[in-house]
Formats: structure tokens, sequence, C-alpha cells
């Protein structure tokens, strides 16, 4: 890595060997004392800021041509392989869009579940899944199911099981091979006839083949090689065929291969590619985002900046190979995960179309990379961030502090920010944010809550939706305040030796699917670690009786049952510990926990911060900065008091048109909305049956056009779940 110096003599990093790494910019301790604090004088001396340098013109990959008229289909959840979200139908317009009605209703009538998955439209027939384990087909223009597929129950559902959990796709099939519908399910990928909905049977056994880290994201297809990532990390490669595993992309590198030696300690977790993907099908390269390193807020058994967590990485489709990654928060402990699909994008630069690929992230980042280079379209910013406060932690020592693209959002949280929407309500959150800590990347100190803009702070895994003739950007984000507080953990697992108790065996029946067979928390499921020191019991009680979030309600054990759980989680009457290699984290390290996924709130469940809570974004990809940003979403009880807009949560995803349309649902109010796509105005909204929980799918049949949304509530969102699919078109 070189260095050399802009006037101003602000240090800057120049890539080589087309990869980027950073460890000489990671742990600068890794290794030493692992029981110390962290000495914030060893950062004295480092400039403020250093910079990844621009690709140059000459540089940029030159653009293949893309034809945008030609994107009138809905094959893949995300769109196209370059999960653009883009239609080039344009019946629907800014002049006729309020004259829309609804076309047809479907309830699957198998349950209700939170389903994030945007259905497929090819021909007359749409496919999607059910909040009971089924993928089924619906007349598309009627609404009248065709056939079910229901997959094989599961003692107790996990999120990697549930089916098509963020996408599906269609293959037309070769010359010797039918056509199929791909899709993950637990730790099965499902090959399907689309005609009968029957297994494949030629593909992998009975038509299904195993992925070895689970199904989640929609997966994406170059020749005849499917290329998908797992629930819990890695990415592969399939024969469309024959459902056999071609390749094996390590997300968290193996002794010997690249990255190895930026794992330092024992725990080698996380790095997983829920967020999805894209092909470059003309070039036959793959981009995946790996999430954060696990576990979150913790890194003392996993010093080092971490790779491939937090990356964007390009692989080659046909071999499994690393072509180039670029990282963006490095040794993350703030679940800053890299988190949506990254968008194929083509831009203009000095006067020239160039091909680049983004990548955003909750900590508010959107990344702009040249798709060939992975170098960074303009030049990214990298600020000396602080040191750790923990014995035993090592923080990275610089973090990304960018300027263009334009942040979607600050993570760093300040006293301006607190709500000023009552007195009571700023009153009250003051006296939480003085006993907390904050700012730019500010590490835990322990027993302390922390508060930072991530987690739900900036992009989600629904990501964004490009307009490809004009290379605009279409993205939702949230603003809300994580509140975290990291704590010791002195609890120890059992020793082996002694038998279960009766509240550890309903503990592995009814919660280790989510919360880890150890209590240790997994993916976005938070660890059930020192409880007697974050819940009271009455809490736990009511948190089986309800459920919160994507946690249901526990309805099958009775009250003896769940004192007995009750028992297990407080660690009252448990056979006698075992006092080494506990907490998961190993080693003679300090061991540590944290409280969970906790938010900054008013008195009232507000958000703790000045609105708004939710955004409609707009980028212009050329110059990276803003067009337009408005309010998205509506908490209604808030405007008839006579409240602004102030936006909500969103996770949904949005949509763009041929017809200047931009659609986007997922909020609070469960409206699926219309936006001019030049402006921000608001042109349209209709109220749906549950909340809008994925992107819209934009399809035509006999000359009509179709807007199609899964509404089915619940999630992070909250508010009632259900079992529909709505679809709109024009009145006839």
């Amino acid at each position: 890595m070189n260095f050399r110096f802009f006037p101003a003599s602000i240090p800057v990093l120049r890539a080589t060997c087309l990869a980027f790494t950073f460890a000489s910019l990671g742990s600068l301790f890794a290794a030493d004392e692992p029981l110390t604090v962290e000495d914030p004088a060893a950062r004295q001396g480092f400039p403020k800021y250093q910079y990844i340098l621009a690709a140059t013109p000459e540089e940029l990959t030159p653009a293949q041509p893309v034809d945008a008229a030609a994107m009138t289909s809905w094959w893949r959840s995300q769109g196209d392989a370059g999960s653009r979200r883009y239609s080039a139908l344009k019946q629907i317009t800014k002049d006729n869009v309020s004259q829309l009605e609804v076309a047809w209703t479907y309830h699957s009538k198998d349950g209700a579940d939170n389903i994030q998955a945007t259905p497929i439209i090819v021909g007359r027939t749409l496919f999607a899944p059910t909040p009971g384990r089924a993928l089924v087909a619906i007349d598309a223009v009627g609404g009248i199911e065709r056939w079910r597929f229901q997959l094989e129950p599961v003692a107790q559902v996990a999120l990697e099981d549930a089916v098509a959990r963020r996408g599906l796709i269609y293959w037309p099939g070769d010359a010797t091979h039918g056509p199929r519908l791909l899709f993950g399910g637990g730790n099965w990928i499902y090959a399907l006839d689309p005609e009968t909905g029957k297994p494949v049977a030629g593909f992998g056994q009975n038509g299904r083949t195993a992925i070895p880290t689970g199904a989640t994201p929609t997966g994406a297809i170059y020749q005849h090689v499917y290329v998908t990532s797992g629930f819990s990390g890695d990415a592969y490669g399939y024969d469309l065929r024959t459902g056999e595993m071609l390749w094996r992309f390590h997300s968290i590198p193996k002794e010997g291969e690249f990255g190895a030696e930026t794992w330092i300690g024992p725990t080698r977790a996380g790095a997983n590619g829920w967020g999805g993907l894209s092909m470059d099908d003309g070039r036959g390269i793959a981009y995946v985002s790996f999430g954060a390193a696990r576990p979150d807020m913790v890194g003392v058994a996993r010093l080092g900046d971490n790779l491939y967590s937090n990356c964007v990485v390009a692989i080659d489709a046909l071999t499994g190979k690393r072509r180039w990654h670029f990282q963006d928060v490095r040794h993350d402990i703030w679940d800053l995960d890299v988190c949506a699909p990254p968008n194929l994008v083509t831009i203009t630069r000095d006067g020239k179309q160039v091909d680049a690929v983004t990548g955003m992230s909750k900590g508010g980042h959107l990344l702009l990379l040249d798709r060939l280079t992975g170098k960074p379209i303009f030049p990214f910013r990298l600020r000396l961030a602080p040191a750790s406060k923990l014995p035993g932690e090592r923080t990275a020592l610089y973090q990304p502090d960018p300027e263009l693209p334009e942040p979607i959002s600050n993570p760093e949280f300040k006293l301006s920010d607190i709500t000023n929407r009552t007195k009571e309500a700023h009153d009250f959150v003051q006296k939480i944010v003085e006993r907390s800590t904050y700012g730019f990347f500010e590490p835990f100190t322990e027993g302390k809550p922390n508060l930072f803009i991530g987690s739900r702070g900036g992009a989600e895994w629904s990501g964004a939706a490009v307009d490809v003739p004009t290379g605009r950007l279409y993205l939702t984000s949230n603003r809300w305040v994580s509140k975290v507080t990291v704590f010791k953990n002195d609890e120890w697992p059992r020793d082996p030796k002694f038998p279960p108790s009766a509240g550890e065996l309903h503990y592995q029946q009814h919660c280790a699917a989510c919360h880890g067979p150890n209590r240790e928390g997994q993916g976005m499921v938070p660890p059930l670690y020192a409880m007697k020191s974050r819940l009271k019991e009455e809490e736990v009680l009511a948190l089986l009786k309800t459920g919160r979030g994507a946690m249901p309600p526990n309805l099958l054990l009775d009250d003896t049952q769940k004192t007995e759980l009750l028992d297990y989680l407080y660690r009252r009457n448990q056979p006698p510990s075992r006092r080494s290699g506990g907490g998961g984290q190993g080693g003679e390290r300090p061991v540590y926990t944290f409280d969970g996924y906790n938010f900054l709130v008013d008195h009232e469940g507000y958000p703790g911060i000045n609105p708004p809570w939710g955004l409609l974004n707009c980028y212009d990809l050329n110059t990276g900065k803003i067009l337009w940003r408005v309010p998205l979403g509506e908490h209604e009880e808030l405007t008839k008091q006579g409240v602004p807009l102030t936006g909500s949560q969103s996770l949904g995803g949005a949509t763009v048109t041929a017809g200047g349309l931009v659609f986007v649902a997922g909020t609070i109010d469960q409206r699926l909305r219309a936006f001019d796509a030049d402006t921000g105005k608001e042109l349209w909204s209709a109220k749906l049956p549950f909340a809008g929980t994925s992107a819209p799918a934009i399809y035509e049949v006999d000359g009509r056009q179709y807007i199609v949304i899964t509404a089915t509530g619940g999630g992070k969102v909250g508010g009632p779940k259900g079992d529909a699919y709505v679809a709109f078109a024009l009145k006839q």
C-alpha cells in the first residue's frame, strides 16, 4: 500500500493488487496483552484523515450497453440480475396514478407472518411464498391460486427456514433442461417446475440441494451457474442443471487464504451474506454484500479488521475466486452491516459512460465502486477513531467518514439531535443521554448505554432501486438511535457431565433456534446472558405471552414450564458450571455480553431523535449528491395532533418506473405510496390490509400494467401480521 500527500498534507492510500486490505490501519495492538485497556495516547500523532484514492479516468470501466426499454418483466425478486428494481413499463404515469385501484387481493389462508420477499411474475403467473412455508403460483390477472408446493414441517421455525425469505428467481432453461424456480428454505435450495409446482427431478436429490450455511437471499444466474449466499456466511456457486455445488467462497477466510490474518483470536463468526447479491451477467461477476462480524458489540475474541465482514466482494461466477473487495467499517462492534444487494449502475464521469456498483450500510454509508477494480468513484475518506475503553478490546485505528456520495445518514449521535417533539419527551430523553456515551464510532464503556445512529439508522436489507436511463438511485432509510449497553458476563455453561435442567430442555425446544444453543444470540437475535442485570422476570413473562418484533408469543408452555424456563435463564437451580471456555468468547480474554438491540425512545415510545424518522432519498450518482429526500411514512395519531409529517420506520424498499414514479411501502401506517421520481412529491397512496413488507413488483398482462405488493405486516416495523398480496392497476 503506497502513501502520498495532498497539498494540505492529508495522507492518501493507494490500493494495489486490485484488493483493498487495511490490516495496517486496523487493530493497532491486536495481539498484545488482551486483558489491558487500550492506551488512547498511542493514537496521537496520526493524521485525523486518510483517503483512499478514487479511480482515475483511465482506470474507470467503460460501460457495456444496457437496454433499459427491454426491462418490462420481473423474473427475479430484485427485478433483474443487477438488482435495479426498474421497470420500463409506463402505462401508469404521474398524470393517471391517482386512478389506481385494487385489481385483486390474494390471501394464502395458511397463517400470518412477516414475509420479506418480492414476488416474481413470469407470463401470466405470479410466484410467491406464504406464511405457512409454502410457495404458490397465482394467476397474475385474477389473483387465483393455481398450485401450491408445501415444504416439510420443522420442529421450530428459525429465520432461515422461511420459504424464499428474501426472494426467488426464475430460470428459463436451456436446450436440454426445462425452466425452473429457485429459492431457499432452511438448509436447502429448491428447484420447482413453474408449470406444475413439482420438484425438478434432476436437481440435487428430489429437487433440492444442500446449502451448508442456510438460505436467505435471492440468488443470481450466470450461464449455468446459480450464485447465492448463506444465512450464516459464505457464498456458493451451484450448477443450475444438476444442483451440484461448484464452488464455495469463505466469507471468513480459512488459514492460508487471503485475509485470514485479519482475524485474531478464537472467535470467527458473522460476515454472513443475508444482505444479498447481484450479477453482472455480461461479465460473469457476482457482487455480494457481507454483514458484520459476530458477536455484535463485542470484539475481544476476534481482533483485527475481520475481512470480509462489512464488505462488498466481487466474485468470479464460474470459479468462485475473489476479484476484489471493499470494506466499509473495520472491526465492527456496532452491527453496521453492509446490508443490501449491490446495485449495478451506469453513470457519467468526465463525459464518458462508466459501469459501477453500489454498496450501502446500516451505518449510513453509500459506496460507489468501479465494477471491475473495486476502486471508489470518489475519494473515500477515513477518520481517526477513538481507542477502546473495554479491557481486551482493540478498535480499528480509522473508520469511514465519507464525503461523496453524500452519506445516507450520519452515524454519530449529537446533543442537538435530542427530540423536541414535546418538552416532556425532550427532558425524558435528555436524562438518558446524560448517562450515556456517544460520538464518532464511540466504543463501548462497560455498564453505560452507548448511542449511535446505526442498526436501524441508515440503509436496510431492502436496498435501493435504479432509474436506469438517468443513473438516479432511490433508497429508503431510517433514523433511529441505537442504545446498547455492554457488560461483563460471568455466566458459564453447565458441566456436560451433568444432565440439563427442565428449564434448559424448554429453552432448547422453544428458544435455541433463534437465540442459539448456548444463549449466545445469532444474527439479529440478541444473546440471553446475564438476564438478571437486564430484564425483570415479569417483563420476560410478558414477552413470552405477547411476543415482540420478530419474536412470536409462546402459547405452548404452561405456568410451571415458564417458571422452569426462567430458572434456567436466571441461572437458578442449575447443574454445576464448567469454568473454562465460557460465554462463547474463549481463551483468557474478558467475556462480555450486551442487553439487546434497543433504541433511544421517549416516554411515549417515539424515537428520541428529531424527525424525520424515515426517509425516501434520491441520489444523482453522477455527482454523488442527494437530489431530494422526503419523509416516508406517517404516525397518524401525531398528524392528528398537528405534528408535521415525521416519517416512520420503513423496511420495504422502493421500485422505480419509466412512468416517472417511485412506488414504496414498508411503513407502519400500512400504505403503498407513489412519488414523483423527479421531485419527491407524493402523488398517491392506498391503505393495505397489512403493512407492505417488501419492494413492489411491476408487470404487464394483456396490455394492463400492475403493481403488486407483499402485505403481511409484522417484523421490525410491527403491527398486525397477515397473509396478503395486493395488486393495483388503472381503472378499466
